[in-house]
């Protein structure tokens, strides 16, 4: 919890008010029964009317200022709560856009995304919390105990009594809590990633009539959700029954001993009615750091998912410890665009699960170097590593063995911004916004209408933009829904490639980007990049020979090794297994 006070600490002042506020406000709600037994006792006697009328005015007055102050106290908390946890999110969002890879498959996405929700949510009610009942209720216990030791000294005594065998109670019970609520969020973790599979699965689930086996998988997660929350719900639960026990059975003998205290003539009606509103004040207070307690311990389990991400290492960096060499690599590649030296790569799980087999690694050994404006394609069957290459030229991980250059300068040397703004990507499972048309191409780069339009005609898109309209917004402002449902398979993939092309990149990265294109309208667009964009740098992945035979070098590749690299026809001559694609793929 000691990283939440960093972000407190810009709202001291905002703090500090509201305390004082919130103090006054409670010392005017402990100082209405202590009125209250005098007017009982001394003013009521006098048999003056004047009198009850003007004591009467003050605890009006003390009722509303009371009212009045915790008002405007609680607001000031709940704003200085929405301020706090709202810089840290922005801090966590951020800090996930800088996790690397390996870092994201640690954590899984949907733990993020909890992280960012329901955790933020226990830290922005525990802030609230504190300040709001954090300071009320210790002000009320602490000067109820005083006010009823100077009312009726005999009285208190049963109380003190009780207050250490609550004390121990909430102590104990608090104690166990704060585990179970990190389980229960682990719980929801897991729920949350089924949840997210089903939603982006849902037309293949429903495709192979498995939504009756995906129900089941969802109630099994919601179950152990429910459990681990039951039973932490349960824990935390057996505090109120305890104090309710408690402080009743003490109430009773409090009214008891009032009673003959009265009756010998040892003390007053109105001091007996002040302690016992003081008494159920006293209650209540306790009650108040039974939530309190409650809330810490979700919230301290929160705090520390929250900044188990928070404090991660940045894997990222540019790494400036890097020899010369280590840096722009040998004299070899001076004049070689994009590089790869020597690189061996396995991703950090299947490492860990695997850390004894050399089947283990996704690849191995790949050597090899691309001219600017050269072209370059990867062919290989599904798991062979290909994706793989793409995700280590733009850093998303880095290297076990060897090196990656760009104009003979390693990849681990640049910043992450000035590397990755080299590139254009299309993944193969890429994402399209709700948003217009010509706001997916241009992706807030500040683009001019002129490139959008070149670039979506370069990627085979303009025929179909200029056809689409919904009402009376069209073509480039035409909106796109989220994941771009309202689209086919091949319009989403020639946006996604207008979206590449359109900043002119250094380097353009196709990772399966065409298979959802006709043989023409593929054609088409190799046959535009090769026109418009000869100074630029082209990796595409490939499942169709045909999108990649025409390319200055071609790599094959099986089980994480290069098992071929040249131009088309020599590959046809000295690559068995490029030679079986080409075979079943062509035909001849």
């Amino acid at each position: 919890m000691k990283h939440i006070i960093t972000y407190l600490r810009p709202y001291g002042l905002r703090m500090l008010m509201g305390f004082i506020i919130k103090v006054a406000g409670t010392f005017m709600d402990l100082g209405l029964p202590w009125v209250l037994a005098y007017i009982i006792d001394e003013v009521i006697p006098l048999k003056e009317v004047k009198y009850i009328l003007l004591w009467g005015v003050l605890m009006l007055l003390l009722s509303v200022g009371a009212r009045q102050f915790n008002i405007t106290a609680n607001r000031m908390a709940s704003r200085v709560a929405g301020d706090t946890v709202k810089k840290l999110r922005h801090d966590l969002f951020l800090k996930i856009q800088q996790l690397s890879g390996s870092q994201v498959d640690y954590l899984s996405i949907p733990s993020l995304v909890s992280r960012m929700t329901s955790d933020t949510y226990n830290i922005h009610q525990m802030v609230g919390m504190m300040q709001r009942l954090g300071v009320r209720a210790p002000i009320i216990l602490v000067g109820g105990m005083i006010l009823t030791f100077t009312l009726e000294p005999v009285l208190t005594l049963i109380l003190v009594g009780i207050l250490p065998l609550l004390a121990y109670c909430v102590y104990v019970v608090s104690k166990k809590g704060i585990p179970l609520y990190s389980k229960s969020q682990s719980s929801a973790d897991k729920m949350v990633r089924v949840v997210r599979e089903n939603v982006n699965g849902i037309r293949v689930i429903k495709a192979l009539s498995k939504s009756v086996y995906e129900k089941e998988r969802f109630h099994r997660a919601n179950d152990e959700v429910a459990a681990n929350e039951f039973k932490a719900g349960a824990t935390m639960a057996v505090i109120n029954p305890i104090m309710n026990l408690l402080l009743n059975g003490g109430l009773t003998l409090v009214i008891i001993a009032g009673a003959y205290r009265v009756n010998s003539g040892a003390s007053e009606v109105g001091k007996i009615v002040a302690f016992l509103s003081y008494f159920t004040m006293i209650l209540n207070a306790m009650l108040m750091i039974t939530r309190i307690f409650v809330g810490i311990s979700k919230a301290n389990a929160s705090a520390d998912r929250i900044f188990e991400v928070l404090n991660a290492k940045e894997e990222l960096k540019p790494q400036e410890a890097l020899t010369e060499k280590e840096v722009y690599g040998t004299s070899e590649i001076e004049n070689i665009h994009v590089s790869f030296r020597g690189v061996t790569f396995t991703y950090p799980q299947r490492r860990e699960e695997e850390a004894e087999d050399d089947d283990s690694i996704n690849v191995e050994n790949i050597d090899f170097g691309i001219k600017t404006g050269e072209s370059l394609g990867i062919i290989g069957a599904t798991g062979s590593g290909k994706t793989t290459l793409i995700n280590l030229l733009l850093r998303f991980y880095d290297t076990d063995k060897g090196g990656i250059y760009i104009k003979g300068k390693n990849v681990k040397s640049y910043s992450l911004q000035e590397l990755r703004s080299k590139f254009g990507v299309v993944f193969q499972n890429d994402m399209i916004f709700a948003d217009t048309i010509g706001g997916n191409i241009d992706f807030n780069r500040g683009l001019s209408a002129d490139r959008l339009k070149e670039a979506a005609e370069d990627a085979q898109a303009l025929e179909f933009i200029d056809h689409l309209v919904n009402g009376e917004k069209c073509g480039f402002d035409y909106e796109a829904a989220v994941k771009g449902a309202n689209l086919s398979g091949g319009q989403k993939q020639r946006l996604l490639l207008a979206r590449a092309l359109a900043a002119r990149p250094e380097i353009l990265v196709f990772d399966d980007s065409s298979s959802a294109l006709d043989y023409k309208t593929d054609a088409a667009l190799r046959t535009a990049l090769r026109d418009n964009y000869q100074n630029t740098t082209t990796i595409m992945i490939a499942q169709r020979i045909s999108s990649i035979m025409n390319m200055d070098h071609i790599i094959v590749m099986e089980e994480g090794r290069m098992i071929g690299y040249g131009k088309h026809e020599e590959l046809l001559l000295n690559c068995s297994v490029y030679n079986e694609i080409y075979q079943s793929q062509m035909g001849e």
